[in-house]
């Protein structure tokens, strides 16, 4: 549903980050040594139950892929979307 929208790594605040009908989404992190801390992810209320959320971490989840990152989920959303989708758990 939200293929055509662009992940934005926003370094200066260290969010990974979407917009949706001019909403911002976002994934609080932290980076160290090519490993993503992913503590806290926030959907406006205007986009929450549209899927928005999990768009969101699918997008980061290939990010961290191409680019040959691992991650540590602090964040009770990504540990349960993990629970979902147990494939990702390589990311670890």
């Amino acid at each position: 549903m939200y293929e055509d929208i662009q992940l934005n790594n926003n370094t200066a605040i260290h969010n990974f980050e979407i917009f949706v009908d001019e909403h911002r989404a976002f994934i609080d992190y932290k980076e160290r040594d090519g490993t993503y801390f992913l503590i806290h992810t926030e959907v406006p209320r205007e986009l929450e139950g549209h899927g928005v959320a999990a768009t969101l971490v699918e997008k980061v989840f290939k990010y961290l892929e191409e680019n040959d990152f691992k991650m540590v989920p602090y964040c009770a959303y990504i540990k349960a979307y993990l629970k979902r989708h147990p494939e990702w758990e390589r990311l670890t």
